[in-house]
């Protein structure tokens, strides 16, 4: 177990850093180009709904169920966490200061496309989206750490797969910031700390967690999280995308990254299957 420790944080690293390469390939897009912010918004938005209830939800269900002596109670907990993330969010949402975009506004809009571009609304798309991923990169840090001891096999294919996401992920962080900002530096320090997040969990997780980390409350926190997921695709990320661009770009994101985040699980699983016969 113990020498599977540098391996587990080795990793977790890599997987963390990744969303940095994302946001550096959103700065090769030379042009600041509204339809790659919509592309990408919805790229975001279909990576994390599918995660949620393709891999989050499911995980989360059999973790509880696990624990209870009752197995089939656990998906009522699963929707308790699931709901409960979204209520979170949902009144941190109703919270925070929203922008409404007034005449007295026009001195900060961007105009270009013919666009109007609310660069607050944006800077709020883009660190809610930080704040987001920054949450959900924690348990993710935490799975792949966990896992990777246990197996490091399994540990390099979780960290693989959570990379290969990551990818957009920091696309998402970081062009809604750039285009608020005008920044590549802020832009790029914005995604690469919520993929910092990643490690942070790990180290966290196994010096304070790991003694009250039962498979209940991991199953509680992992639909807590795709609740939180969910809820923030729904609310900023898409009707972001919308306004920025005819919705057409958004929802090819939306697909591809479907489809992005359903071919690494799908590998993900494969191997799994394979490794435990």
């Amino acid at each position: 177990m113990e020498e599977n420790v540098q391996i587990a944080f080795i990793l977790t690293i890599l997987a963390g850093l990744s969303t940095g390469i994302g946001s550096l390939i959103a700065f090769f897009i030379k042009d600041k180009s509204i339809k790659f912010l919509a592309f990408s918004m919805g790229l975001a938005a279909g990576v994390m709904l599918y995660l949620s209830f393709m891999e989050m939800l499911p995980h989360a269900t059999h973790s509880i169920g696990a624990t209870l002596e009752h197995g089939h109670d656990a998906a009522w907990y699963a929707i308790l966490a699931f709901f409960s993330g979204m209520l979170l969010v949902g009144v941190i949402d109703r919270l925070t200061p929203h922008h409404h975009h007034g005449p007295q506004d026009s001195d900060i809009a961007l105009e270009q496309d013919t666009t109007v571009i609310n660069n607050k609304k944006l800077m709020r798309v883009g660190t809610m989206t930080a704040i987001a991923l920054a949450i959900h990169n924690f348990p993710e840090g935490l799975a792949t750490f966990v896992s990777a001891l246990e197996d490091p096999h399994l540990g390099i294919t979780i960290a693989i797969a959570i990379a290969l996401h990551n990818i957009p992920e920091g696309i998402a962080v970081s062009m809604p910031i750039y285009y608020a900002t005008g920044s590549k530096k802020k832009a790029f320090m914005y995604s690469f700390l919520s993929g910092l997040v990643e490690p942070l969990g790990a180290i966290l997780g196994y010096f304070i967690f790991m003694p009250y980390l039962t498979p209940f409350v991991m199953g509680m926190l992992i639909a807590g999280v795709a609740g939180i997921m969910v809820f923030i695709s729904l609310d900023q990320l898409l009707p972001a995308a919308h306004e920025y661009d005819d919705h057409r770009m958004s929802i090819y994101g939306v697909v591809l990254g479907m489809f992005a985040m359903a071919v690494s699980l799908a590998l993900l699983v494969g191997h799994h299957a394979h490794h435990v016969h």
